[in-house]
Formats: C-alpha cells, sequence, structure tokens
C-alpha cells in the first residue's frame, strides 16, 4: 500500500481538492482508502488512543467473549 499525506481545506459544497502533484500519482480508477482529520493540534494523543481503540475493538467478535466469562469466574 502507498500513501500521501496533504493539507486542504473542505469547500462550501464540501469537496476537498487534491492537489496537482498528488492527482498526478494516482492511477485513474484505483480503489483508494481515505482518512480525514482535522483540529489534529487540539488532542493527537486523543486521536491516537481512540484510532487505535477502534483497531483493537474492530477485531472482537462476540466469540471471544467466553474469554471475558473466564476472566470473571477466576475472581
Amino acid at each position: 500500500m502507498k500513501a500521501v499525506e496533504f493539507e486542504g481545506t473542505v469547500s462550501h459544497n464540501g469537496q476537498i481538492a487534491v492537489p496537482a502533484e498528488i492527482a498526478g500519482q494516482l492511477p485513474p480508477g484505483e480503489r483508494l482508502h481515505v482518512v480525514i482529520q482535522w483540529d489534529a493540534a487540539a488532542d493527537e494523543d486523543g486521536v491516537w488512543r481512540t484510532q487505535g481503540r477502534q483497531r483493537f475493538e474492530a477485531a472482537y467478535r462476540p466469540e471471544d467473549a467466553v474469554y471475558d466469562q473466564l476472566m470473571d469466574e477466576t475472581r
């Protein structure tokens, strides 16, 4: 996976412009994974924690609850 980063703004109609030098690197028709981040200076650590927790919880499956039950039984 390749990644690029750039700063931009959202126009009044909700569009984000991709700078020409970055747009030139993107193959037409390529699927993109887009992450939008704003006000990063306010709480960068909180953002990292939130994203990390979301990734961790995304891997949790209902069948994993058996481990929670085992932990409760040992107390």
